[in-house]
């Protein structure tokens, strides 16, 4: 998170789940705390929400969550043809001891997604508990900490299918609970939500909500209708079956109006809290995303916060267009992890302005615009020269992850319309955002017109939304839930299939994809290029490509001022050949996406290093509550049954085959392996004899001492 303060103390994490622990720390100390001191103290409590977001930026969760979004009909990871991890994720072919989740750190995304999970749980306890909930900023914790673990919920459904449903603090009772069914687990997220709408606040009401960092209500009620539309929609259930919910209270009827009166009122603050950007590269380019404006009241509604210093995240690293050397942009030799399919570029109009700004067949080199292969095409939202900063060499890079915008509130209003009122009701939606991508002089065709046609019946408007959203939010990972909500998954990779296989075949798909309208020839000539940074104009000569033969009807074979495009051996070739697409069309996906919608469980390795632990408890890279809470509820460790030895914690040979014995039970119980990696290695760096207040920055996360517990060593 980039410039959120949270001030509280860096035990709070621990401390919410001492209250079921009585025995760990049974020496009183003068800086103690409590539940009720903590949670009705909003500096403190607020602390507690502060654990919940630091889980985003923890590893896997900033580099490996975001590969659920890919492989889709619109987006493609750029490995999907190599037998590796990485690709078998991305193409539906991942198996149980995939090497890319497979790990043994604690760091696993199963892991950091639960122990948020339990970090919400214990912040929504307590603050029921002790706080004051007449005042609107405890209100507001409360809030965030019920959409929060909602959030986490929906990242598990939509990546594991059916989950533990873990909605109370670790406990005896839970502790080993298997698989529910998320129609379980969706009542209560809808539930929560709709609590939770009318306990945050608007943006900018208060200090918590100035940014988008935070959660507010503009974002609860987007959210909630996000859920509402996956409860009610398509999905693959355990017994293999794609199909839609049996459970009356979570059909269209029941849910929709729901969804579309959380639209409705965020749409009626249109103006006071919420705006479109006028201009849609804005939302990414230097005056948005990519230029950390976080500042709450438009059309981000909600970003997942990432560090600059030190850098957390790999959004940029993932989506941005690629430098292969480094230039005067970034040091980074990283982008383009994952890109466009080759066909997104021609599904939009070639006077949608979104086109540019979300498709390029370009990477830079020396500083240079360099034409790609026909099927490595970058998605160009994300830019480093936009960035306000340098972003040095490695994986991290600090940009936000853009959760929700409010274009998706708008085109889930006319989803919403379409289905309850007709598809008059849908059109001003559609309208309005199609409205922003293109100019006043081409509205009367590509707006008007087009949305007359789409009005022409229920299922029209329907397939005109499904366009419309992916060439809205290409490259920002939410195609893949609206397609299986919708049960399109397969559906639609095929028919992106069909598209490449025609267009290197140069013949038209249908008559709005006329391929045979492009000669397979691209030609570019070279012009200046200017990018600005903290408001510093630099100009590139001749480093900006120009293309002729990418639109419907460039045929001339000789135009005037440009080079052809030439092969690596610098001759003249066709861009668009028959064979370009041939490993991209046949690893869009290995296995039937609508039987393999999920990834498995993973296998989690446990290893034990005897008696003596080893390795960091920290702020930031441990799970401190769940720490505590598995280990009392286990009973395994008590301050009584420690000795310090140097720097490390000796567990007392009484204990061992206890310790052993639970950590061989929890194995069998997936859902608990998130505590087990927590404390199977650690070392206390240093044993304070208490726990220390401070201030922390929300960037420091990782760079705080470590902490913390009063240890009777007696």
């Amino acid at each position: 998170m980039k410039n959120i303060l949270f001030k509280s103390l860096a035990a709070v994490v621990l401390l919410g789940g001492l209250s079921s622990c009585s025995d760990f720390l049974d020496q009183s100390s003068p800086s103690s705390l409590d539940g009720k001191n903590i949670f009705s103290n909003y500096e403190y409590a607020q602390g507690t929400i502060a654990n919940i977001y630091q889980e985003f930026g923890e590893q896997n969760y900033r580099a490996r969550a975001i590969w659920y979004g890919y492989n889709t009909d619109i987006e493609i990871f750029s490995g999907s043809d190599k037998a590796d991890g990485k690709a078998d994720l991305a193409t539906y072919n991942a198996g149980v001891g995939n090497d890319q989740m497979n790990v043994t750190t604690g760091t696993d995304l199963w892991a950091k997604i639960y122990a948020a999970i339990e970090r919400a749980n214990l912040a929504i306890e307590g603050l029921r508990e002790n706080a004051d909930l007449t005042d609107a900023n405890m209100k507001q914790l409360l809030g965030e900490a019920l959409t929060l673990r909602a959030l986490h919920y929906v990242d598990l459904i939509n990546m594991w299918g059916d989950v533990p449903a873990r909605l109370t603090s670790l406990n005896a009772d839970n502790m080993y609970s298997g698989r529910e069914d998320r129609d379980v687990i969706y009542k209560q997220l809808i539930i929560d939500l709709q609590e939770a709408q009318n306990l945050c606040a608007w943006p900018n009401e208060l200090d918590a909500t100035k940014t988008v960092e935070r959660v507010n209500k503009v974002f609860v009620k987007g959210f909630l209708a996000r859920v509402c539309l996956q409860a009610a929609g398509y999905a693959q259930r355990l017994d293999g079956a794609n199909r839609l919910s049996t459970d009356p209270e979570l059909s269209k009827e029941k849910l929709y109006p729901i969804a579309l009166q959380a639209c409705k009122d965020v749409m009626d603050q249109e103006g006071n809290y919420v705006a479109l950007k006028s201009n849609f590269e804005d939302i990414f380019n230097n005056n948005g995303i990519s230029g950390d404006i976080i500042n709450a009241g438009s059309e981000s509604l909600f970003e997942i916060g990432y560090s600059n210093n030190p850098a957390r995240g790999r959004i940029m690293y993932t989506f941005g267009i690629k430098h292969t050397t480094a230039d005067n942009m970034t040091t980074m030799l990283q982008g383009s992890q994952v890109g466009p399919t080759p066909t997104l570029y021609f599904d939009y109009s070639v006077k949608d302005l979104r086109r540019d700004v979300t498709c390029c067949p370009f990477q830079w080199t020396k500083g240079v615009q360099t034409l790609q292969s026909f099927k490595s095409w970058s998605f160009g939202k994300l830019r480093y020269e936009w960035t306000n900063r340098m972003i040095p060499s490695g994986n991290d890079d600090g940009i936000n992850k853009h959760y929700m915008r409010y274009a998706d509130i708008v085109l889930m209003r006319a989803e919403l319309e379409n289905e309850l009122n007709g598809p008059a009701a849908a059109a001003p939606y559609l309208t309005k955002i199609r409205n922003r991508a293109f100019s006043t002089t081409d509205r009367a065709t590509e707006v008007t017109a087009y949305v007359a046609e789409a009005s022409q019946s229920k299922e029209k408007m329907f397939q005109a939304i499904v366009d419309e959203r992916a060439l809205e939010f290409a490259g920002e990972l939410i195609r893949k839930a609206d397609l299986i909500r919708w049960g399109m998954l397969k559906s639609k990779m095929d028919e992106t299939k069909d598209k490449m296989n025609a267009i290197v075949n140069l013949t038209d798909y249908d008559s709005k994809h006329p391929y045979s309208q492009l000669s397979g020839h691209v030609y570019y000539k070279m012009s200046a290029y200017t990018w600005t940074r903290n408001g510093i104009a630099t100009t590139e000569p001749n480093a900006k490509l120009n293309f002729y033969g990418l639109n419907y009807g460039e045929l001339n074979l000789d135009p005037e001022g440009y080079t052809e495009f030439t092969n690596s051996s610098g001759e003249a070739s066709t861009w668009i050949k028959d064979t370009a697409l041939d490993d991209v069309i046949d690893y869009l996906y290995v296995r039937d996406p609508d039987k393999y919608q999920y990834w498995p469980v993973f296998k989690r390795q446990i290893r034990i290093r005897g008696l003596s632990f080893r390795g960091k408890i920290g702020f930031s890279t441990f799970g401190h509550g769940i720490f505590c809470i598995l280990i009392c509820n286990l009973q395994i460790l008590s301050a009584r049954k420690m000795v310090t030895e140097g720097n490390s914690l000796i567990i007392g040979t009484d204990i061992k085959n206890q310790l052993i014995t639970s950590i061989l039970t929890v194995d069998k119980y997936f859902p608990c392996i998130i505590a087990v990696f927590n404390f199977t290695s650690f070392t206390i760096d240093r044993m304070p004899n208490r726990i220390f207040p401070t201030t922390i920055h929300s960037s420091d996360f990782n760079s705080i001492p470590p902490f913390y517990i009063c240890i009777d060593s007696q």
